[in-house]
């Protein structure tokens, strides 16, 4: 049975690693996959309308500065999902969860008070090329030619066992489009699950480096998009960095090959800003959970020598509390500064609008349509969960709640034939471990 994640950590659950990583999710170990001439043109979704109400991406900074952003508030409406959310406003999946562990991520309860964490502390790194902090999963571009400004992304990382690499790189290579050759230690693992990849996939909806991409010096990875978008803000992938497709699509045409890659995890970040010193939190990442006392002991040090330069006291109570929180959001920590619940009270609120960016749209299903069972569940909330994770697939599976007498169908489809209706269910039975009901044209009628 799908449970539901209601309070995520920076640790991705397994049950969202079945919903958006499993498959086509990496591009570890690659080779000549990069054609020696790029064609001409991208097939590519719609960008992004511009936020006007609040910055999500790009921020002035001045000379010094540590934080940028700021802290907003939106209210959910029916059907929004927090990925939704986080994918309109330039967040990663964690980035919400976290920053909301009392909202359901799938199924919000209509007219909740959902924060945006969008008042970010900039890693402690030279202000200079491309620097991404893994702990906080978010790429920082300072451009050279707006030196007063950083962009910053949201990206998906390698999951356990395919972690990203760490260190100075630079982008040795672009690529429009790119095909995908499969590495064989993907194949293997994709045959011990019965399933069996083909060796090139073409650039398409199944091409899990979406329709940009850009080579590291680091042998075998990259920074791409993706045909998941909503595993942004997770560790989903096999060890290259990914971008949302509307991301991923402005960076690469700012950034340019020979462009310098910082890679840190820096889980705890400070800021002295505006008469303040704020830190922000997160949890290490896997890899480093065994060293989490020594990054702690190595931060407060570093807080201590922040403090001390700007003749500052800190309330050290309130700093463990943040750490403790380790929910992503920038805090004050000086004696007698505000706790976390009035400066959440005065985010900024943002009107919801019309339609989310990127938000699935699911077709009318029709008596005449091919379709699947997928479960059966007793409960309302399950059904329409189980509904919500299957239309965010990538790409989507399309379903819906339909209530049978005292019980909730999850049905998907419309399917145009039972062929397409097999190659759903299999991606189904794969990432979901569920087997669905084929359901015939005209059977949906009872």
């Amino acid at each position: 049975m799908i449970t539901s994640p209601h309070s995520p950590s920076r640790r991705t659950s397994p049950i969202l690693i079945a919903l958006l990583g499993s498959v086509l999710s990496g591009c570890q170990t690659m080779s000549s996959w990069f054609p020696s001439d790029a064609p001409p043109a991208v097939s590519t979704p719609a960008t992004r309308p511009e936020i006007h109400s609040i910055a999500s991406h790009e921020f002035e900074l001045a000379p010094d500065q540590n934080m940028v952003g700021t802290l907003a508030a939106v209210d959910t409406q029916p059907n929004d999902t927090l990925s939704d959310i986080a994918r309109h406003y330039g967040l990663g999946f964690n980035d919400i969860a976290v920053a909301n562990s009392t909202i359901r991520p799938w199924t919000p309860t209509p007219g909740s008070r959902a924060l945006l964490p969008l008042e970010f502390i900039l890693p402690d790194a030279p202000h200079k090329d491309i620097v991404l902090n893994l702990a906080n999963m978010r790429l920082f571009y300072y451009p050279k030619k707006e030196a007063a400004k950083v962009y910053t992304y949201p990206v998906g990382i390698g999951r356990q066992g395919w972690s990203s690499p760490m260190g100075v790189t630079s982008i040795v290579s672009k690529q429009v489009n790119p095909e995908w050759h499969v590495p064989p230690s993907i194949q293997r693992e994709h045959a011990e699950k019965g399933d069996t990849l083909p060796t090139v996939v073409r650039s398409g909806p199944d091409n899990p480096l979406g329709y940009y991409a850009m080579r590291l010096g680091f042998p075998s990875y990259l920074i791409h998009g993706t045909n998941k978008p909503y595993g942004i803000g997770m560790q989903i992938s096999h060890g290259c960095i990914q971008l949302y497709p509307e991301d991923i699509e402005k960076l690469f045409n700012k950034v340019t090959v020979g462009t310098k890659v910082r890679i840190v995890h820096q889980p705890y970040l400070v800021a002295w800003q505006q008469h303040a010193l704020y830190i922000e939190a997160h949890e290490p990442l896997d890899k480093w959970a065994g060293s989490k006392g020594k990054l702690k002991k190595q931060f407060l040090k570093q807080l201590k020598k922040v403090a001390a330069d700007n003749n500052a006291e800190v309330d050290w109570e309130r700093v463990e509390q943040v750490i403790q929180r380790a929910d992503g959001i920038p805090t004050p920590v000086l004696k007698n500064s505000p706790e976390l619940a009035e400066l959440s009270a005065k985010a900024v609120q943002v009107a919801h609008p019309e339609r989310l960016y990127g938000q699935p749209e699911v077709a009318e299903l029709k008596d005449s349509d091919w379709s699947m069972r997928v479960a059966t569940y007793r409960t309302e909330t399950e059904a329409e969960q189980l509904a919500a994770m299957l239309n965010h697939q990538g790409p989507p599976i399309p379903a819906r709640k339909v209530k049978l007498n005292d019980e909730y169908h999850v049905i998907a489809g419309p399917y145009k034939n039972k062929k397409e209706v097999t190659k759903a269910a299999k991606r189904v039975l794969m990432d979901f471990e569920l087997k669905a009901e084929t359901i015939k044209p005209d059977q949906n009628k009872s």
